[in-house]
């Protein structure tokens, strides 16, 4: 009987279906011992795969056997080859198995994390005894990684532990989770409030034999998390019935405890295997980009920070601010920079679809909900969002997204597509910011179109406002700059040939500094990479850059940059240099460069312009302020962006009416809109 079942999974076998098991009891085994039949189409999966799953299940491997199957006829015996895996298991901590109960479940999460469908890790022991199935425990999971995000002290391994360790609480607050959001149950408050109440009795009287302080604070923010949700996608189905990857979760953020301040009205958090983000928004209508972030750990950081500029930048133009923030997951290691982009791009789709598939549509001036979805808030169909970093290319694919899932503001989702305003091609944030520096320098009296001026800078002319702003004068001497990747100096340029050797690396599809002729590089000067061990510097490099000594590393250099004697600091890169003399590195919020970074008191430079955001903490602009440094905040220099942002929604809504009603075609609007973009531009500025 054996036999014949394997055959029948076996020929069910396919590259698209590569696995197929059974988890059962052998006669005469322990109640704490279970076996595993698991197929494997194409490739043996090695004990090194296997184990650390099973481990992760609350299962270890007590004995183990491989068979190669190959099929004696057919014309396609080479493609056919099969494994079979056997193998004896038992607890990790010697407890019984409900065979009855468990394999079922054990049986399809293990399917789901060979297929990539669910994490292997801690969290997956909650299977065993709980009777929660796999993706109740994604759920566990999604509250989870939202915490950390949030600022608790804990590790996600301390997290698992404590819910493995209080399975019994566990699995009330994920019953707690399904009484207030299962769309099949009543959705009345009264009826939600009644069902739930039971469940928090329970919960209150377990806690209590909770004899660990940490423990019982952990499952309590759990609980915290579920009272603080407002709606989600967890039960939304794909086209094919089954559950859509990603988890989205809404919060009231007042609601969320442990959160740093300021508090966002709404955020929105997204889990999936593949990828995890956040999106804060201060208000119903609010607006800002989507970043590509570096920061698994703490990306909500990253993202509150900037929301608090963006939050100023918007005072003049719409009431609120919004900022987003994903984070792949599954980057290819040592990939190219187009697999990289692939993945990344994929990762951004899943996320922008979560967040469309949480939120509220318009259809005919009528609110349309999202099926399946139990909606703890009121109305709420206002999403707009724009680029960021790593995602200057994404538009046209948000919106995209936006025109597949029919959402009322088609192409004015996300500004900046291939029908709207190229920021990049305008120019705009970098022109915005030289305003407020031509500003700053007509007060000492220098007009720094005409006068030459010494600019050190963070960035590289591939950049969107670094490459713009270092092109809007052909008056500038750029000694210094660098960016993730190079070290740039010219003590001595000639600015019309640099102007031009910059203008032609910025109209180049990719470049950086290693792509700058040398032979325009004025005598003492180069292009270092930032790997190097140390960097020889001449003396003309040690006169820009205030050093003393021979070579350098390259964080000693980039350093230096930021503290040499200039006219202008330039800030066009991603990072935070500058802080006060008061502020640690860790309040600057941003580890990647704290060896780099320098206090305020520090800059020897006339004027700051801060076309990208948070080069500088608040404290830090006011240390330089005080010590006689000209500048502004990030918020006022790169607001031109999102003023640009702003419009480009606005009109698209304005002429949403015409293009519906058949007075204006997609193509007239889209001209129309290109004959705006002079007028655009000059209202921004």
């Amino acid at each position: 009987d054996t036999a014949v079942a394997d055959i029948e999974r076996l020929e069910r076998l396919s590259p698209e279906r590569p696995i197929a098991l059974d988890f059962y009891r052998r006669p005469g085994d322990p109640a704490n011992r279970i076996s595993l039949r698991l197929l494997s189409f194409g490739r043996p999966l090695p004990l090194s795969e296997r184990v650390p799953m099973l481990e992760n299940m609350g299962l270890k491997a007590i004995n183990e056997r491989t068979y190669h199957i190959e099929p004696v006829c057919g014309a396609d015996t080479e493609t056919r080859r099969s494994w079979l895996h056997e193998m004896t298991l038992e607890r990790v901590d010697s407890g019984t198995i409900e065979v009855s109960g468990s394999a079922a479940r054990l049986e399809d999460l293990l399917t789901a994390v060979l297929r990539g469908e669910a994490e292997n890790d801690g969290f997956n022991a909650l299977v065993l005894d709980t009777g929660l199935a796999w993706r109740d425990v994604a759920l566990a999971r999604a509250l989870a990684r939202y915490l950390r995000q949030a600022g608790i002290p804990y590790s996600q391994d301390y997290l698992w532990t404590t819910l493995v360790n209080h399975a019994d609480v566990a699995a009330r607050i994920v019953q707690l989770f399904h009484t207030s959001f299962d769309p099949r149950l009543d959705a009345s408050p009264e009826a939600r409030a009644a069902r739930g109440a039971p469940l928090r009795e329970e919960i209150e009287t377990a806690l209590a034999d909770v004899s660990s302080l940490d423990e019982d604070r952990i499952l309590r923010r759990f609980v915290n998390l579920v009272d603080a949700a407002l709606r989600t996608t967890f039960y939304q189905l794909d086209a094919d019935g089954r559950p859509k990857g990603a988890i989205a979760i809404k919060y009231d953020s007042a609601k969320v405890e442990g959160l740093p301040l300021p508090r966002p009205m709404y955020e929105v958090f997204v889990y999936s295997p593949r990828v995890e983000g956040v999106h804060l928004r201060f208000g119903h209508v609010a607006r800002g980009g989507l970043r590509w972030s570096d920061r698994p750990q703490d990306f909500r950081t990253e993202v509150l920070g900037l929301v608090k500029a963006q939050q100023v930048k918007n005072a003049v133009i719409v009431p609120v601010g919004a900022k987003g923030g994903f984070v792949p997951k599954h980057l290819p290691a040592g990939g190219s920079r187009d697999a990289v982009q692939a993945e990344g791009i994929a990762a951004y789709k899943i996320f922008v679809t979560a967040l469309l598939e949480i939120t509220d549509n318009l259809k005919g001036g009528e609110v349309v909900h999202p099926l399946l979805t139990v909606r703890v808030d009121g109305d709420d169909p206002y999403l707009v969002v724009a680029a960021d970093k790593g995602t200057a290319t994404f538009s046209d694919i948000a919106n995209g997204l936006s025109q597949d899932h029919g959402f009322w503001l088609d192409d004015a989702f996300a500004s900046g597509g291939s029908v709207g305003y190229d920021h990049k091609a305008m120019g705009i944030t970098a022109r915005g910011a030289w305003e407020a520096v031509k500003r700053h320098f007509r007060e000492i009296d220098v007009d720094i179109q005409t006068t030459p001026i010494t600019v050190v800078g963070v960035g590289d002319m591939s950049g969107d406002v670094f490459g713009n702003g270092m092109l809007l004068s052909t008056a500038l001497k750029l000694v210094a700059a660098f960016d993730h990747r190079h070290i740039f100096l010219d003590p001595d340029p000639d600015p019309a040939a640099s102007h031009a050797e910059r203008q032609r690396l910025f109209n180049l599809t990719r470049s950086s500094w290693a792509d700058y002729d040398p032979a325009l590089i004025s005598p003492g000067g180069g292009i270092y990479p930032r790997t190097a061990k140390s960097i020889a510097l001449s003396e003309q490099a040690r006169a820009v850059l205030g050093l003393d000594k021979l070579e350098a590393t390259p964080t000693e250099v980039m350093s230096a940059i930021l503290k040499a004697k200039a006219d202008l600091l330039w800030f066009g890169g991603i990072g935070t240099y500058v802080r006060a003399a008061s502020e640690t590195d860790a309040q600057a919020g941003d580890r990647a460069n704290d060896a780099i970074r320098i206090a305020a008191r520090e800059l020897r430079v006339k004027v700051v312009g801060e076309g990208a955001n948070l080069g500088m903490t608040q404290r830090g602009r006011i240390e330089a302020g005080r010590a006689g440094v000209r500048l502004n905040t990030d918020a006022i220099d790169n607001s031109a962006g999102v003023n640009t942002s702003d419009v480009e929604v606005n009109i698209k809504i304005a002429l949403s009416l015409p293009v519906a009603e058949g007075l204006l075609s997609p193509p007239d609007r889209a001209a129309l809109l290109g004959e705006m973009t002079n007028d655009v531009g000059l209202l921004v500025l």
